[in-house]
C-alpha cells in the first residue's frame, strides 16, 4: 500500500488513555511508544495471548498490533485507532471498520528501497536470462545461449510502474540510474518528480493502457482493492509488447494469474518475476513452477538494516498526528476496500 495521507474532518485534539501493543518488540524499543503515549496506560501482550488481548480491549482506545484486524477489534468498545505493523492492509480494509469511523494504519514504506531492488533483481535476472546462463555455467558450456549477442539491456527501455507509492518512488529511482524512461500510473493525482517522465492518474481519467503499450518492463507497486483485483488479466497482456515483462510486487490478485499463463506459454508477453500469488504458499500443482520464463520469490524480501526502527518511526509520528487532529500517515479511506472473490 502506498503512503498517503486519509481525509479527515477532524481538528480537535485526541486524548490517548490506554494503548494495547502485541508488537514483538525489544524492551528499549517498547520503551519509545511507552514514553511516546505517556502518561496513558501502556499495555503488552503477546500476540498469542488471547485473555490477555480480550481484557485489554475492553478498555484500550488504540492498539498496536503485528498483524490485521479481526473481529476482536472491530467489536472493541473504546478502540479508535488501530495500527497494523505491515505495509499490505487488505485484509483490514473491511466495510465495517469504516462504518465505526476507525482510524487504521499501516507501515507502507518502511521496506521501500528493498523491495524496489528486489523488483529489480527480477528485471536484471530475466533481461540478462540468468537462469539459462547458471545452466550453461553448471555445464561448463561457453556462449552456449543462441542469439544472446542480440539481447539488449535496460537502458533505453521503457519501465512502467503502477503505484507510486514509496515503493513504487524508489523503483523509478533506480530506473533512472539505469538509464530507463520512466512512465507511473496512481490512483490519486501525484506531482510528478524529477527522475518521472510520464505520470499518469486514474482520478484525472488517465488510461492504464498508455503504459501497458508503451513499457518494456511493467513494476506492480499498487494495493489491492476492488478496483485493482485482476487489474492485469488478458486485454493488458494482449497490449504489452511480446518483449515485456511484468514484476508483481504488490498482491498476486493483481494478477489473473490463468491469463497471465496463458500469456506466458504463447509468447504473448516475454516474461514475468512473480513475489506474490493469488494463494500463497503457491500451490505445488501450479504451472507457474515450471514455466521457463518466469522467476518466484516466495513472498520474501530481504531487509533493510533499520527497518524495525523505520517501522517504530512511523507509529511515533502518527502519535503526534493523533493526538493533534492531523491527517494520519497510511491511514485506509473507503477507497481502499477489497471485498474477498469467491
Amino acid at each position: 500500500m502506498q503512503q498517503q495521507s486519509a481525509d479527515s474532518s477532524a481538528v480537535h485534539q485526541r486524548e490517548i488513555a490506554t494503548v494495547l501493543a502485541t508488537l514483538p518488540y525489544e524492551a528499549n524499543e517498547l520503551a519509545q511508544l511507552r514514553e511516546a503515549v505517556a502518561p496513558a496506560e501502556f499495555i503488552h501482550c503477546s500476540s498469542k495471548d488471547e485473555e490477555g488481548i480480550a481484557a485489554a480491549l475492553q478498555v484500550a482506545d488504540v492498539a498496536l498490533i503485528q498483524g490485521d484486524l479481526d473481529d476482536r477489534f472491530i467489536q472493541a468498545p473504546n478502540l479508535k485507532w488501530v495500527h497494523c505493523d505491515h505495509s499490505g492492509l487488505t485484509r483490514s480494509a473491511k466495510p465495517e471498520v469504516f462504518e465505526r469511523g476507525m482510524i487504521v494504519t499501516g507501515a507502507a514504506g518502511r521496506s521501500a528501497a528493498a523491495l524496489a531492488q528486489h523488483a529489480f533483481y527480477f528485471a536484471l535476472a530475466l533481461t540478462y536470462d540468468a537462469r539459462r546462463l547458471m545452466e550453461m555455467q553448471d555445464a561448463h558450456i561457453w556462449r552456449g545461449i543462441p542469439g544472446y549477442d542480440k539481447k539488449l539491456g535496460l537502458a533505453g527501455k521503457t519501465l512502467g510502474i503502477v503505484g507510486f507509492g514509496q515503493t513504487g518512488a524508489e523503483m523509478a529511482t533506480l530506473g533512472k540510474a539505469f538509464q530507463m524512461k520512466v512512465v507511473a500510473y496512481n490512483r490519486s493525482v501525484v506531482a510528478a518528480p524529477m527522475n518521472v517522465d510520464l505520470m499518469l492518474s486514474s482520478e484525472t481519467g488517465d488510461s492504464l493502457d498508455v503504459l501497458v503499450e508503451q513499457a518494456d518492463v511493467i513494476m506492480l507497486a499498487t494495493q489491492l482493492t476492488d478496483v485493482t483485483y485482476h487489474m492485469f488479466s488478458g486485454p493488458q497482456f494482449a497490449k504489452m509488447k511480446p518483449t515485456a515483462l511484468i514484476i508483481n510486487m504488490a498482491r498476486g490478485l493483481v494478477i489473473d494469474e490463468t491469463a497471465l499463463v496463458d500469456a506466458l506459454r504463447s509468447g504473448e508477453i516475454a516474461g514475468a518475476g512473480l513475489d506474490v500469488f493469488s494463494k500463497e504458499p503457491l500451490q505445488e500443482d501450479s504451472p507457474l513452477w515450471d514455466l521457463p520464463n518466469v522467476l518466484i520469490t516466495p513472498h520474501m524480501t530481504p531487509g533493510l538494516p533499520d527497518k524495525r526502527q523505520r517501522s517504530i518511526n512511523m507509529i511515533l509520528d502518527n502519535i503526534g498526528r493523533y493526538r493533534s487532529g492531523q491527517k494520519m500517515l497510511n491511514a485506509l479511506t473507503q477507497r481502499d476496500v477489497f471485498t474477498p472473490k469467491a
